[in-house]
């Protein structure tokens, strides 16, 4: 499975239907792990299906923040720091 950690993904089903996330990693099972920083906080990711998302930022058109390189690198990301690094995207996306 490829490496989606660090898109920024909007939630296309379910009770979050419209949130944006960030992708923190993947399971077992080939779900994403979805992070925002408020609600599905970094130690406790929400998993969900591939289909059940659209890709705002892919391997192509990333997203340049200094957050989502360190997330991208593997090193300690807050969930503060998450939170910001999302509403900057939100505040570049409209």
């Amino acid at each position: 499975m490829r490496d989606y950690t660090g898109w920024i993904v909007r939630s296309a089903a379910g009770r979050d239907e419209g949130d944006i996330f960030c992708v923190v990693g993947t399971d077992q099972e080939n779900r994403l792990l979805l992070a925002d920083g408020k609600r599905r906080k970094l130690a406790k990711p929400k998993g969900k299906k591939l289909g059940h998302v659209e890709c705002l930022t892919d391997h192509l058109n990333g997203y340049d923040h200094p957050a989502i390189e360190k997330l991208k690198q593997g090193q300690a990301l807050t969930d503060k720091e998450l939170r910001r690094a999302l509403a900057a995207f939100r505040a570049k996306e409209v």
